[in-house]
């Protein structure tokens, strides 16, 4: 099925997305590292698996020395991962599957090899002199104020050329731009045009509440819970993030969007829950979108997740549409925190709520941290933020197709390490496993396009008890049930009316009636019940 024939705008309210860190993915040359040939290799397991859109994380030119969110060129990609022509062969591949292609797009900050960069730090009379953010040392010579880098240290670092610092949020090779200049936003939008014109279906915005610090650069004060964190949060970012001010950037990043019909926004917000409503807009919209962690942040246990997701559905504005996301390229893997058994809960839960669900390359085999040997690790949080477990090498670990050493990832040397393949969860096995975790998210999302009211449908909440998360869907046609057992242990589930069981976790119960209004929920059992009219 073509994209074009895919249902109407907006097409992201019923999608599935999955992120893909192409370096991770599949290797077609044997160096180490994924790229686009073996990117477009695997479409027939996308369309197998039944996502209706990927993201990728960057793949344009750059160092890489953060996961390649260090650009050097916007407009090109980087020889690891292949060509632009080879881009547009597997854009049009992917549409040809009915998969939409997501960018992602990093407007905070270049790599200091930009030539942007290069040409701001030669004179304070560049051309681009006023495109990063540039300060005169303090009164004793050192750094402009107190901000810190995430990365560790002082976010300001010394420019001889111009004797000024430049801030940077993160790397020290990661200057940040500086969004105030006009100049800036119309490269960053330039940048965006040249991928929205070879057909890309839109763009996920890195570092989103970030992207304006404060005029008057000042400090940023103390963090009262700071005992215990790392290093770079003894503050609190106030002048720094979440400015009021960025919201005037996104909805520039958003007009530029619009002006492509079909074409989707979606980002990475800061802070806590009752923060997310202001990226959704009020006058002018900002991002479709706005990525939501709180499955993934929140206790596992019923009483927390019925609290989590209800306070989240109450943050949005009522004309927002509802985000999950279960795991991503720095998001610790939920499986190694809530277990294998429960992932397969989540995975009904992801599916079942009413919102766009995202999902990372592996959450699909419930794949767990991979250890990576100290020798092997590449990430630079860990490397200069050491001993808080910092290091996201662990999930960025190349995907494991099957039981080989190196995973059918690669005939080379994987530029990470997987995980030992005795036992490990990998494509192959699991595709031929028709109980495995992997046929779960396929069946999931096979049965949320077959039904309407599971993608656009209302959510009903259900007041949870005796460990069990219940809520409904419903639309003009049907009411879905769906009761998550989040206990080890058997749970007796009892609701008012008559059902059908379309799918239990366990992917062994029968499409049959229930004889009567209540079910008995093995350990770690989730089902999916399609109630009868009153």
């Amino acid at each position: 099925m073509s994209v074009e024939s895919r249902d109407e705008a907006p097409w992201w309210e019923s999608a599935v997305i999955y992120e893909i860190a192409p370096i991770s993915f599949q290797d077609s040359n044997g160096d180490g590292k994924g790229d686009l040939a073996g990117l477009m290799s695997r479409i027939d397991y996308l369309k197998w698996l039944g996502v209706d859109a990927v993201w990728l994380t960057p793949i344009y030119k750059s160092p890489f020395r953060d996961l390649g969110y260090d650009i050097s060129d916007y407009c090109s990609i980087d020889p690891v991962f292949g060509s632009l022509e080879e881009f547009d062969r597997l854009l049009e591949a992917l549409h040809a599957a009915g998969i939409r292609l997501i960018l992602d797009l990093v407007p905070n900050h270049t790599a200091n090899d930009h030539a942007w960069f290069v040409e701001s730090a030669s004179s304070r009379n560049s051309a681009k002199a006023d495109w990063y953010i540039w300060a005169d040392p303090a009164e004793n010579g050192g750094p402009p104020n107190n901000w810190l880098s995430r990365f560790g240290g002082s976010g300001w670092e010394w420019c001889e050329a111009r004797r000024q610092y430049y801030y940077h949020s993160f790397l020290v090779e990661q200057p940040d731009l500086n969004w105030r200049n006009p100049q800036v936003r119309a490269a960053i939008a330039d940048a965006m045009r040249f991928w929205l014109d070879r057909g890309v279906d839109g763009f996920r915005v890195d570092a989103s509440a970030v992207l304006i610090k404060d005029r008057l650069l000042r400090d940023n004060p103390p963090n009262p819970n700071a005992e215990g964190k790392p290093p770079p949060q003894r503050h609190t970012t106030v002048f720094t993030d979440d400015r009021p001010e960025t919201m005037d950037c996104i909805e520039f990043i958003r007009e530029v969007i619009d002006s492509y019909p079909g074409r989707m926004l979606c980002g990475e917000v800061q802070g806590k829950t009752d923060r997310i409503g202001h990226f959704y807009g009020n006058d002018r919209p900002r991002l479709h979108l706005p990525l939501n962690f709180a499955l993934l942040d929140s206790e596992w246990d019923v009483l927390s997740l019925q609290a989590t997701i209800d306070a989240y559905l109450n943050a949005i504005p009522d004309d927002g549409w509802p985000v999950w996301v279960i795991g991503g390229h720095d998001k610790q893997r939920i499986a190694s925190k809530i277990g294998e058994a429960q992932m397969r809960v989540l995975a009904m839960l992801l599916m079942t709520l009413r919102g766009t669900p995202f999902f990372f390359m592996g959450d699909e085999i419930g794949r767990k941290r991979v250890p990576i040997p100290p020798d092997r690790v590449r990430d630079p949080f860990d490397k200069l933020v050491p001993g808080y477990g910092l290091c996201r090498d662990s999930e960025r670990a190349p995907m494991r197709w099957d039981d080989s050493p190196d995973g059918g990832f690669t005939t080379g040397h994987p530029w990470l390490p997987l995980e030992p393949s005795d036992g490990a969860a990998n494509i192959a096995a699991q595709q031929r496993d028709e109980r495995s975790i992997l046929a779960l998210f396929r069946a999931l999302m096979a049965l949320r396009r077959k039904h309407a009211g599971l993608q656009r449908g209302e959510y009903e909440p259900l007041r949870s008890q005796n460990n069990v998360l219940a809520y409904k869907r419903r639309d003009c046609h049907s009411e879905i049930l769906v009761a998550l057992n989040i206990a080890a242990e058997p749970r007796k589930f009892h609701w008012q009316g008559r059902g059908r069981i379309l799918m239990s976790t366990h992917l062994d119960r029968p499409p049959e009636p229930v004889p009567d209004a209540s079910i008995l929920l093995r350990g770690n059992e989730g089902v999916i019940i399609a109630l009868e009219p009153r």
